[in-house]
């Protein structure tokens, strides 16, 4: 049987957390560790190590360099420094981090033969996607984001908190960039089949305020970022769930970061939306039937990402 090989770029709070849920749930076969911060990754790759004989399922572990990176099946980069979104809100303070640390890699990877799959966690997402897309060169769909995946969970569990319905039970998605301006797609929220409203109606005598519900959801970061610095168990199990989508060819539909070509009437920008997850990573782009009053924030959030792409083209000299 192939082995199942996932490289793990940045091995801080969140890589770190990603390499235990890949392993945990007995995704990989092979985690290979890669960080400038060689203390650190050794600190990482010695936890990890010693907790495999209490795991499911055998796992190999690499302390690795970016030149194991070319076999990978999948590799996760969770690159950048998360500080630099102390006392902020704000994701695209990291960018004039995150974008020339992503070259530092990718721009490598791109001159070798890997043909595998990417999945970009780090923040601003959908422009970091985009900075990885042109720096190897990839086949559209080939790299990817986690985007508005953990925001659709946050605003998931929101949902079934107001409602008291399983989180199993209920479609829902957070649409447009990782960030500010990110909005919840009310129109396509069903509870198993039943759009929401509906359900409400006929099987609950409860309202609630969606504008409220969607804030939670948008803020759950960082009231998580607000005392432990660090957002990790849910991010890294998104991430997880996209690497098992990939592997194991499950064609589910769930948000990512991926270019928009057309859909959606947007060209050239990578923006969180459903999409079809399967082996060749993001296989098909899922378009809503969205309200006018939807599109036009999908639009506003479109034209955010672009504000932030000009910045990163202006950084790598492409202005």
């Amino acid at each position: 049987m192939k082995t199942r090989k996932v490289g793990i770029v940045g091995v801080g709070h969140v890589g770190a957390h990603t390499a235990y849920s890949l392993a945990i749930q007995g995704i990989a076969d092979e985690i290979v560790l890669v960080d400038t911060n060689k203390p650190r990754v050794g600190s990482e790759f010695q936890d990890l190590f010693d907790s495999i004989p209490y795991m499911p399922n055998r796992v190999h572990l690499t302390n690795g360099t970016y030149e194991d990176l070319e076999d990978c099946d999948v590799i996760v980069n969770s690159a950048g420094d998360i500080t630099l979104l102390l006392g902020s809100e704000d994701r695209s303070r990291e960018l004039r981090y995150t974008v020339p640390c992503v070259h530092t890699w990718a721009d490598q990877l791109g001159k070798t033969s890997f043909d595998g799959i990417i999945v970009n966690i780090s923040n601003p997402c959908d422009v970091v996607t985009r900075e990885i897309a042109l720096a190897t060169g990839l086949p559209k769909g080939h790299v990817l984001g986690t985007g508005t995946g953990l925001d659709t969970a946050r605003l998931v569990s929101q949902i079934a908190e107001a409602t008291h319905v399983n989180a199993h039970s209920i479609q829902a998605y957070m649409i447009g960039e990782h960030g500010n301006s990110m909005f919840a797609g009310w129109s396509a929220v069903t509870m198993n089949g039943l759009p929401l409203d509906e359900f409400l109606d006929k099987y609950q005598d409860a309202k609630f305020d969606k504008a409220e519900i969607e804030q939670l959801g948008r803020h759950g970061g960082w009231v998580t970022f607000s005392y432990k610095h660090a957002t990790e168990y849910a991010i890294a199990t998104t991430a997880a769930k996209m690497v098992k989508a990939i592997l194991h060819d499950e064609r589910i539909i769930m948000p990512a970061s991926t270019e928009l070509t057309g859909e959606y009437g947007q060209n050239g920008v990578f923006v969180g939306v459903p999409v079809l997850l399967g082996k060749n990573g993001v296989e098909q782009v899922i378009e809503l039937s969205l309200t006018d009053e939807e599109l036009d924030k999908l639009n506003d959030s479109c034209n955010a990402i672009r504000a932030n792409m000009a910045l990163a083209d202006e950084i790598e000299g492409r202005a």
